[in-house]
């Protein structure tokens, strides 16, 4: 159709195109805060609303207690391995020294050392009795460590059940909110997309098409790419549905359209040649002839051909001859591309 139109035209359709492209933006950029704002009007959701609150804080506060006594056995067990360390090596420096008096006393066999090898040896037993001492407390330490720690073993198991079960309930809930939050958004964008077929029913070569079809291109970007991604999925068979239902829809559509626009056709092609004509614009018709089409039923025709002045199909007459000049033009123009007399003009 473009090379029926004017320059000017042309221009002028580009630009309208343009300003129903951008009419376009600003509804999809006001829809899309819109459709994002939707989910505020639930209430957030949080783990602890689908808890027993009492036992979860109990059980909370013993795996806090138990963790604090975890901690503090492990210092003490590091205190008391510390101090049985230093018992032991005060215990093996006092009998290596006893063990080397000995073996000098042994050399000497003096009488008069006896009181010292009973002192030395009561030193060595109290050495020996801090040091099994010092063990028990490593030991007394160690099993507080072991106590704490499988107390807040516990305690946690119970807690992560009373939250397993806490989550399921979260999930379930978070899903019917997805669902009512979805059926918000359907809501608002059925009624844009009915409004938009009715649109383009009626109103698409209306005055203001550039902002008819600016809502069109909006409702169709909020409709496919604004709500389906938030779609439900339920193991993908709500999604494999909608999209049976609507591919169902515009099959439908597509079908019952060619059937009428043939039935259309075929009523036409049985008026006489002249109510046809009337039944064509003049654009319409340059623009099928531009395409190598037959304007009457859009069938191919070899329009190069001079031999060929009615179309093979339907037989409406594409060329004649001017009244004038008798030079052979196409049958819809409205002036003679030789001598610039109008059809009207013709005899």
């Amino acid at each position: 159709m473009g090379k029926a139109l004017r320059l000017s035209e042309k221009w002028f359709r580009r630009g309208l195109w343009l300003v129903a492209l951008v009419f376009a933006g600003f509804l999809i950029g006001l829809g899309g805060t819109i459709v994002g704002d939707l989910p505020r009007v639930e209430r957030p959701l949080a783990l602890d609303n689908f808890l027993d609150q009492g036992a979860a804080q109990q059980l909370r506060a013993q795996v806090r207690d138990a963790r604090q006594a975890e901690q503090d056995a492990q210092a003490a067990l590091e205190q008391a391995r510390l101090q049985h360390a230093k018992a032991r090596s005060e215990t093996l420096a006092e009998r290596e020294g006893f063990s080397n008096w000995l073996a000098a006393r042994s050399a000497t066999q003096r009488a008069e050392h006896d009181p010292e090898v009973i002192a030395r040896t009561r030193a060595l037993d109290a050495l020996k009795a801090g040091e099994r001492r010092a063990q028990q407390a490593v030991q007394a330490q160690q099993q507080a460590l072991l106590d704490a720690r499988q107390g807040a073993q516990a305690a946690q198991q119970r807690l992560d059940a009373i939250e397993r079960e806490g989550g399921q309930k979260m999930a379930a809930e978070q899903r019917r909110v997805e669902l009512r939050v979805f059926l918000y958004r359907l809501a608002l964008t059925l009624p844009l997309l009915a409004a938009a077929g009715w649109l383009f029913a009626r109103k698409r070569q209306s005055m203001y098409w550039p902002f008819v079809w600016g809502f069109i291109l909006f409702a169709l970007f909020a409709f496919f790419v604004e709500l389906v991604p938030y779609l439900p999925s339920y193991g993908g068979y709500v999604r494999y549905a909608v999209g049976i239902a609507v591919t169902a829809l515009v099959g439908r559509y597509a079908i019952v359209a060619l059937n009428r626009y043939l039935e259309r056709q075929k009523q036409a092609e049985q008026l006489p040649d002249q109510e046809r004509r009337k039944e064509l614009s003049y654009d319409v018709a340059l623009a099928r002839q531009a395409k190598g089409v037959c304007p009457g039923c859009e069938r191919a025709v070899d329009l190069k051909n001079e031999k060929i002045d009615f179309c093979p199909h339907c037989g409406i007459g594409l060329f004649d001859r001017c009244g004038h000049c008798s030079t052979r033009k196409s049958a819809f123009a409205r002036f003679c591309h030789a001598c610039g007399a109008a059809a009207a003009a013709q005899g």
